[in-house]
């Protein structure tokens, strides 16, 4: 009895000292893991090509794939011309939607159609606590602002492959995408020119400011101009997890096919700290497929990438 009386004691004044411990610190928050998902899979629409062969109809450049690998996620095709009723079943199965960058339409095309769609599900979802990110890229960035303001809202600019320095707003140190980036490295985004832009078309800040929809959807992160129009280069809504880059931060680690696309250390440590800030995004939903064997089928490991030679604008891409 005494043996045990002792233990109680000592169990006892452990946890009085673990208590004023975390009164006398700053204690950090007890996460389980039962409250992260360290699986996630995350979709990535394909779009159109621009001569389409039999079964050749859609692609999908391999650096976006790649770009979610880097940080722990897995990666879902999500084809166009698609039912609505397989798009919701693929939404209830994956962890988010990367939108990437391309040169199909954003008004009329299979790209636009799947996007609107996971869009949509998306601001469903999120307002009934299902938290499912979204990213758009280049065009990705375009199609968020079509969707979200409804109207054509983008300016031409001059800045097709161009390496820029981001220009910071004040909104940023409150950000969620920024919040995990070392301070040297975003020192270095704001005087270096380490993200790519490869777009004729772009958000311009007065646009963006004049638009309801827009202005109260969207926090801006960063801008650029092309020495003319000031346009939108990094944002993320208020009140959901979408996010949207005109520049292209999966291209500095794994497309080598242009002298413009940076590769510097830090250029390079920017597309894993935007990879990873989304990916742990995607994290935090629990969608999963019905089964093993649906999840094998819909994985990109059931393709192969094609080298797309020196002249193309991609490493390398898949084809469906």
């Amino acid at each position: 009895m005494a043996i045990v009386h002792r233990a109680a004691v000592c169990f006892t004044f452990r946890i009085m000292l673990l208590l004023l411990f975390c009164v006398s610190l700053p204690c950090l928050p007890l996460y389980s893991s039962a409250e992260r998902n360290d699986r996630p899979i995350i979709g990535v629409l394909a779009q159109e090509v621009y001569s389409p062969k039999p079964n050749q109809t859609a692609y999908m450049a391999a650096s976006y794939v790649k770009f979610l690998e880097s940080a722990g996620a897995r990666v879902v095709p999500v084809m166009i011309n698609q039912t609505l009723e397989e798009y919701k079943t693929l939404f209830n199965s994956i962890n988010g939607i990367l939108y990437p960058g391309g040169g199909v339409s954003i008004i009329s095309s299979g790209y636009q159609r799947a996007a609107k769609i996971f869009y949509e599900l998306a601001i469903e979802a999120n307002k009934r606590g299902d938290y499912f990110p979204v990213w758009g890229t280049c065009l990705g960035f375009e199609q968020l602002a079509y969707l979200t303001s409804g109207k054509t809202v983008l300016s031409f600019t001059n800045t097709s492959g161009v390496p820029l320095p981001l220009v910071f707003t004040n909104e940023t140190k409150d950000s969620r995408m920024f919040k995990g980036f070392p301070a040297e490295l975003m020192e270095d985004l704001a005087n270096e020119p380490l993200t790519e832009n490869s777009h004729k078309w772009s958000l311009a800040v007065l646009t963006l400011n004049t638009n309801e929809e827009l202005k109260k959807f969207y926090k801006v992160l960063s801008t650029n101009t092309d020495g003319k129009t000031e346009f939108v280069s990094t944002m993320e809504a208020y009140d959901y997890p979408i996010y949207g880059t005109q520049w292209h931060p999966e291209k500095n680690a794994f497309e080598w096919g242009r002298p413009y696309i940076p590769h510097s250390p830090s250029a390079v440590k920017t597309t894993f700290y935007v990879a990873e800030f989304f990916v742990n995004e995607a994290r935090k939903n629990f969608h999963r497929f019905e089964s093993e064997d649906e999840e094998s089928k819909a994985l990109i490991y059931n393709y192969n990438p094609v080298y797309s030679g020196p002249k193309g604008a991609f490493e390398q891409i898949y084809v469906f």
